[in-house]
C-alpha cells in the first residue's frame, strides 16, 4: 500500500472538508484540524480559548516542524503522540464466529467508564456505531466506528478491553466487525489514531502507518 497517495486524500476529506475554516466545533470536543492557507496560528488559538469542553489543535507530523514550534510558542502543550494507521476495508478478514459481537452504544460507554474512569461523552454522535464483544454474557471489549457521510474513510476509535480479558483476540474481533460495517456502507479505507497499545494489533490486521498526530492543548490550571 502506497500511503503517499492516500495521505493527500485523507487530508482533503478528513481534515479540510470537516473544517473548511480550520476549526471544527462539536459537542464536547473541538479541534483545529489544519492550519489555514494564510499560515496564521494565533487567531485560531484565540478561538480555541473561547470554546468550552475539550479543545485541541490536532497537529500532524507532515504539517512540518515549523508549525509545531509555533504551537509551542503560542502556549500550547503536546500530549501523547499517536500513529495514524490506514488499511483497505476490503482487506480485513470477517469477524470470528466464536466471539459474540453486538452493536450497543450504552453498553460501550459504560464499559469505557469502567476502564478509563471517564466516559467518552454521554452519547455518541449520529455517524458513530459502537461494537461490543461479550464473554459468558458479559461485555468485556468494544470500540466504535465513525461513518461520516461523503467521505471514503471510516474511523476506528475508542478501543477498550477489561484488563482480565486482554490478549484473547477480543479487540481484534471488534476491529473486524467494525471493518465489516464500514464495507457494507461502501467505505474504501479504514483509519485509526493508534497509541502504542493498539498499533501492533492493528498492524497485524493489515494496517500500515501513514503519519503521526499529536494533540496540542492548553496547560492545565
Amino acid at each position: 500500500m502506497d500511503t503517499t497517495e492516500i495521505l493527500p486524500l485523507f487530508d482533503e476529506q478528513m481534515r479540510r472538508k470537516a473544517a473548511p475554516a480550520g476549526l471544527f466545533v462539536g459537542e464536547g470536543w473541538s479541534a483545529v484540524l489544519w492550519r489555514p492557507d494564510d499560515g496564521q496560528v494565533e487567531p485560531l488559538v484565540a478561538r480555541m480559548r473561547e470554546l468550552s469542553g475539550h479543545v485541541e489543535w490536532k497537529y500532524y507530523s507532515h504539517d512540518g516542524p515549523e508549525l509545531r514550534e509555533r504551537l509551542l510558542a503560542a502556549g500550547l502543550e503536546p500530549e501523547d503522540e499517536e500513529t495514524v494507521v490506514v488499511a483497505e476495508a476490503a482487506s480485513i478478514p470477517p469477524p470470528p464466529a466464536d466471539v459474540e459481537l453486538r452493536q450497543e452504544t450504552d453498553v460501550f460507554l459504560e464499559l469505557a467508564e469502567r476502564v478509563f474512569g471517564r466516559g467518552q461523552g454521554s452519547s455518541l454522535h449520529d455517524s458513530a456505531v459502537a461494537v461490543v464483544a461479550y464473554v459468558d454474557g458479559q461485555p468485556v471489549s468494544g470500540g466504535r466506528v465513525d461513518l461520516e457521510e461523503g467521505v471514503e474513510f471510516a474511523g476506528l476509535f475508542g478501543g477498550v478491553t477489561l484488563p482480565e480479558y486482554r490478549r484473547r483476540g477480543l479487540y481484534r474481533a471488534t476491529v473486524a466487525k467494525r471493518a465489516e460495517l464500514a464495507r457494507e456502507r461502501g467505505y474504501r479505507w479504514l483509519y485509526s489514531d493508534a497509541l502504542p497499545t493498539s498499533r501492533p494489533i492493528l498492524e497485524r490486521n493489515g494496517f500500515v502507518a501513514m503519519t503521526e498526530t499529536t494533540p496540542f492543548v492548553f496547560p492545565s490550571a
